[in-house]
């Protein structure tokens, strides 16, 4: 039986750095497809409009921590040519494989780059944007190690901060698995989801997280389907938010 009364820290087959191209992409394909049926990435853009909206500017710097494939870039670069501002997308990945995947995918789109960083090593004054996202990146790592890239976070964006990332739910879970028998094709997609969903968070540990970032503003939301969106504004004027 699953145990949800804590975050699981089993890996994901995915995770490892030994996935091959062809099969790294089938499985990004399916996680696509499972995102964009049930409105995963509108959630992630919904909360950049919002910052947007909030500080109207002719261009924004908007990077991706794990970007994957780059399919939410890819979006964001969209949204930019829909509302005419100018978007510099960067997406920081840590397997070459996905870059190369994603490189590959964003060929129609220069706006977009595409760099291999750690996310646990990045330095405070390394690669300054002005809008953060962090799209089901953040349940791969433990709770003694998100706090240490949040603060990097919050020091890189000088707008704010977009995380999507999944509850820990019993109904999410078995949702899930009637859902992959059906809309997905690879195994480890079907099982990296059921993974996933257990690493996920539930409200109270996302606020707990939240309480030890005091310099900026917090906004924690669920979301259909069963994901959190958490927003953070880390721009003040004259010593409090705008």
């Amino acid at each position: 039986m699953a145990d949800f009364t804590k975050r699981n820290r089993d890996p994901e087959l995915m995770d490892d750095c030994g996935v091959d191209g062809t099969t790294l992409r089938k499985v990004l394909d399916d996680i696509d497809r499972t995102n964009n049926l049930l409105g995963g990435n509108r959630i992630t853009i919904n909360g950049v409009e919002l910052l947007i909206q909030e500080h109207r500017q002719g261009s924004y710097t908007i990077l991706d921590m794990g970007c994957g494939n780059g399919s939410m870039l890819r979006e964001i670069v969209k949204l930019g040519r829909r509302l005419g501002i100018g978007i510099e997308a960067i997406g920081i990945d840590l397997s070459e494989t996905g870059l190369d995947i994603a490189k590959a995918e964003s060929s129609d789109f220069p706006e977009i780059r595409y760099l291999k960083r750690d996310i646990l090593a990045l330095a405070a004054d390394d690669l300054k944007c002005d809008i953060l996202l962090c799209t089901l990146t953040m349940h791969h790592f433990y709770d003694e190690n998100i706090p240490v890239f949040l603060n990097q976070f919050t020091k890189l964006a000088s707008i704010g901060i977009v995380i999507n990332d999944l509850q820990r739910s019993p109904l999410a879970y078995h949702l899930f698995r009637g859902f992959s028998a059906i809309f997905i094709r690879t195994k480890i997609a079907r099982h990296d989801g059921l993974i996933s969903i257990k690493s996920g968070f539930t409200k109270m540990e996302l606020e707990r997280f939240a309480k030890e970032l005091t310099s900026v503003k917090h906004e924690i939301q669920w979301k259909w389907a069963f994901r959190y969106l958490w927003v953070m504004r880390t721009q003040r004027l004259n010593g409090t938010y705008e």
